[in-house]
């Protein structure tokens, strides 16, 4: 392995966290490498390009809390560009069913998100099911809300973490992709591709890393893999971290996918415009018509739906997608949409699921999966954010956070 096996610190995965890591880390002359299970760098952020000549994002899109996210900054040092035209998802509805409806929404909304502030402030936690009004209209499209926002139904989304959420509402888009402004930020830091760690032992002075491809030996180690994979132990650690294990099965990835359609001719015309599949059911698709203005619907699909749509493969998730899309324009539009791009984040051996969600009772677990253990072993990534979480610019912040600590332990000594 370049740079021989023994490091200040070796990071486990080149996601988002373990890239900002890898970068602080190396800016302060630390002996440093990151280690990539798989071929690409980007983890849960994947750009990849269309037939259309268009790339689109598999993973993590949307530039979260735009005006508080480093990766705002960081795209604009890069010269990507930036599409700020704002979401329209708070509109769906009148779209669907005009606006007496919409007003109606808006109104239960409101009502449901002061159920959740009341509920926050209980000794207690519970699943965010059990602030639904008894028969409410709209039941159904608040659980679809949430499987594209957790990634799971309301019955698996604690109260008290998704309140402890700090929303700014300001989203943003890289034209050019989230994953490939990410690769881009990677340029140049050591990293290591197709190296899969076996084990991690920090029961010496020195920690001692397992590969596929040999040993490490390093002072501090940061570990970036998903929670999915924490509790599923992928990573045999020596001693074993039961306390880790366990937050991370009270934080699990819930599972969300898209796919992409080019869209033909000139309709619709609009650009930008947001659907819903279904506001009468949970397993309904979100669907944005023209993004960036570009001849092609995304698609987007969470919880129990999307892991049945994957395991039916993308054939089976376009044609889910062509089915509603035709329920909403007709059936002429069948002939003028053809897949591009789809994901499977709930197979992929490697993230398990695309982001962490809370089970009722388990809030405070992301407090413990980021505390580091004896200042040597170390986690970050967007499930150790308690306000953050589920988003790249939580992965940036706890890496960060990660990282800092270690040079304060290690500088003085190198």
């Amino acid at each position: 392995m370049a740079g021989g096996p023994d490091f200040d610190v070796v990071i486990v995965g080149a996601g988002a966290a373990g890239i900002v890591a890898c970068r602080r880390l190396a800016a302060a002359k630390l002996r440093v490498v990151a280690l990539e299970a798989r071929n690409r760098l980007g983890g849960r952020a994947w750009t990849v390009s269309t037939a259309l000549g268009k790339p689109v994002d598999l993973g993590c899109e949307w530039l979260h809390s735009a005006e508080i996210n480093p990766w705002s900054e960081i795209a604009v040092s890069l010269s990507f560009t930036l599409d700020k035209t704002p979401p329209d998802w708070t509109s769906r509805i009148a779209i669907h069913h005009g606006e007496e409806a919409n007003e109606e929404w808006q109104r239960v909304r409101d009502e449901f998100e002061d159920a959740y502030e009341r509920a926050a402030k209980l000794p207690y936690d519970q699943p965010a099911s059990a602030l639904l009004p008894p028969n409410g209209r709209w039941n159904k499209l608040f659980d679809a809300i949430s499987t594209w926002a957790n990634g799971a139904e309301l019955d698996y989304v604690s109260v008290k973490d998704r309140q402890n959420y700090d929303n700014t509402a300001l989203n943003w888009r890289c034209y050019d992709g989230y994953g490939a402004l990410m690769s881009a930020y990677a340029a140049g830091l050591p990293i290591e591709r197709e190296t899969v760690v076996q084990s991690i032992d920090h029961s010496g002075r020195r920690i001692r890393i397992s590969t596929n491809r040999g040993e490490l030996t390093a002072a501090a180690v940061i570990v970036t893999i998903s929670t999915n994979l924490l509790a599923e132990d992928a990573i045999r650690f020596i001693p074993a971290l039961p306390q880790i294990t366990d937050a991370a099965q009270g934080l699990p990835c819930g599972v969300a996918n898209k796919c992409f359609l080019a869209l033909d001719g000139t309709e619709p015309a609009e650009s930008y415009r947001h659907l819903i599949g279904r506001t009468d059911r949970t397993e309904t698709g979100n669907y944005q018509i023209r993004p960036h203005g570009w001849p092609m619907i995304s698609c987007y699909f969470g919880g129990h739906l999307s892991l049945r749509l994957e395991k039916d493969g993308p054939e089976a998730m376009a044609a889910f997608a062509i089915d509603e899309l035709a329920g909403i324009y007709g059936n002429d539009i069948r002939g003028r949409l053809r897949l591009l791009a789809s994901s499977a984040w709930g197979s992929d051996p490697f993230a398990r699921g695309s982001y962490s969600c809370a089970l009722p009772g388990h809030a405070d677990d992301r407090t413990i999966l980021a505390r580091p253990i004896d200042d040597r072993v170390f986690f970050a990534g967007e499930a150790c954010s308690n306000d953050h979480f589920g988003t790249a610019h939580a992965a940036y912040m706890t890496a960060v956070s990660a990282a800092e600590r270690i040079i304060s332990v290690l500088a003085p000594a190198s």
